[in-house]
C-alpha cells in the first residue's frame, strides 16, 4: 500500500470584502456594548454623573482601544474556514522519499488555483494510477481539518481534487486503509482526541518539528514574505507526521 503523508498551511480570508463584513460586525457589537455602559440604575444624577467620570469612560476607552484586536482576531480565524482562508503552503511525501512541497507565492485567487492545481499535477506525476485506490492518505488532526479544508478550497476555486484527496476526504474516520490520521488514531475510538503533534513527537522521542514557526505564527510569517520558511516548516511536520506514523503502525 502506498502512503501519502500530508500537511497544509493556511492562512486568513484575502477577499476585502470578508474582511469589511468582519469589521462591520465587529462594530455593531461594540456599539451595543458601549450602549451598555452605564452607572448602576439605583444611582442618582450625580451618581450616576460621577460614576461615568470615574469608571465608565475608562470602560469606553478601554472597549474602543480593544476594537481593532478584536477584528484582527476574528480576522485571522477565518484561516481554519476553508470557505474564506486559503491554502498557502501544501507538504506532502510518498512512502519514504524527502518532503516536497508546493506554495503560493501569489495570495491572489489565482494562486491559490495555481498552488491546488501544482498538488494535484505532482500526485499524479508520483503515484501509478493503478495505486490511486490503494494509497492511504496520512496526516495529524487530517480528517478533521487538512482534508476537510482541502477539499473546501478545490470547490470554491472549481478545481477538481485529485482522485486520492476526494477517496480520503469522505473516508470514515476509522477506514485506515483510506485515510489514517495520527491524532484520531492515537487517541483511539470514542476517545478524546490524542492532542497535538508536538505531544506525539515528545512522548515517542521523535524530533518536534516546532521552532521558531508554528501554526499560529504562519500568517505572520507570509505577511513578511517569509513563505518560503513556512514551506519548509511544512516540510518538516510532513516528516514528523511520517515517523509517528511509522511508529504508531511498527513499521521503524
Amino acid at each position: 500500500m502506498t502512503a501519502l503523508y500530508i500537511d497544509i498551511e493556511t492562512i486568513p480570508a484575502q477577499r476585502p470584502d470578508v474582511l469589511e463584513a468582519i469589521r462591520a460586525s465587529k462594530q455593531a457589537e461594540l456599539e451595543v456594548a458601549l450602549a451598555a455602559v452605564k452607572a448602576p440604575g439605583n444611582y442618582g444624577a450625580e451618581a450616576a454623573e460621577k460614576w461615568m467620570l470615574d469608571k465608565g469612560h475608562a470602560q469606553i476607552s478601554a472597549l474602543n482601544c480593544a476594537f481593532e484586536a478584536d477584528v484582527d482576531e476574528a480576522y485571522r480565524k477565518t484561516s481554519f474556514d476553508g470557505a474564506f482562508g486559503q491554502v498557502c503552503v501544501i507538504g506532502y511525501a510518498v512512502n519514504g522519499e524527502a518532503p516536497q512541497y508546493v506554495r503560493a507565492d501569489d495570495l491572489t485567487a489565482s494562486g491559490e488555483v495555481a498552488l491546488l492545481e501544482a498538488f494535484s499535477c505532482a500526485l499524479t506525476d508520483l503515484i501509478p494510477a493503478n495505486e490511486v485506490f490503494t494509497t492511504v492518505v496520512v496526516g495529524h488532526n487530517v480528517v478533521g481539518f487538512d482534508l476537510r479544508f482541502l477539499v473546501q478550497r478545490y470547490i470554491v476555486n472549481r478545481v477538481r481534487p485529485h482522485a486520492i484527496i476526494a477517496r480520503a476526504s469522505q473516508a470514515k474516520p476509522w477506514e485506515s486503509d483510506k485515510v489514517f490520521d495520527t491524532m484520531v488514531q492515537w487517541g483511539g475510538s470514542g476517545a478524546k482526541p490524542g492532542g497535538s503533534l508536538d505531544k506525539l513527537c515528545k512522548a515517542l522521542s521523535i524530533p518536534s518539528p516546532k521552532g521558531a514557526i508554528d501554526g499560529s505564527k504562519v500568517w505572520d510569517f507570509v505577511k513578511a514574505g517569509q513563505i518560503e520558511a513556512v514551506a519548509e516548516y511544512c516540510a518538516k511536520d510532513v516528516a514528523a507526521t511520517r515517523a509517528v506514523h511509522q511508529r504508531m503502525t511498527f513499521a521503524a
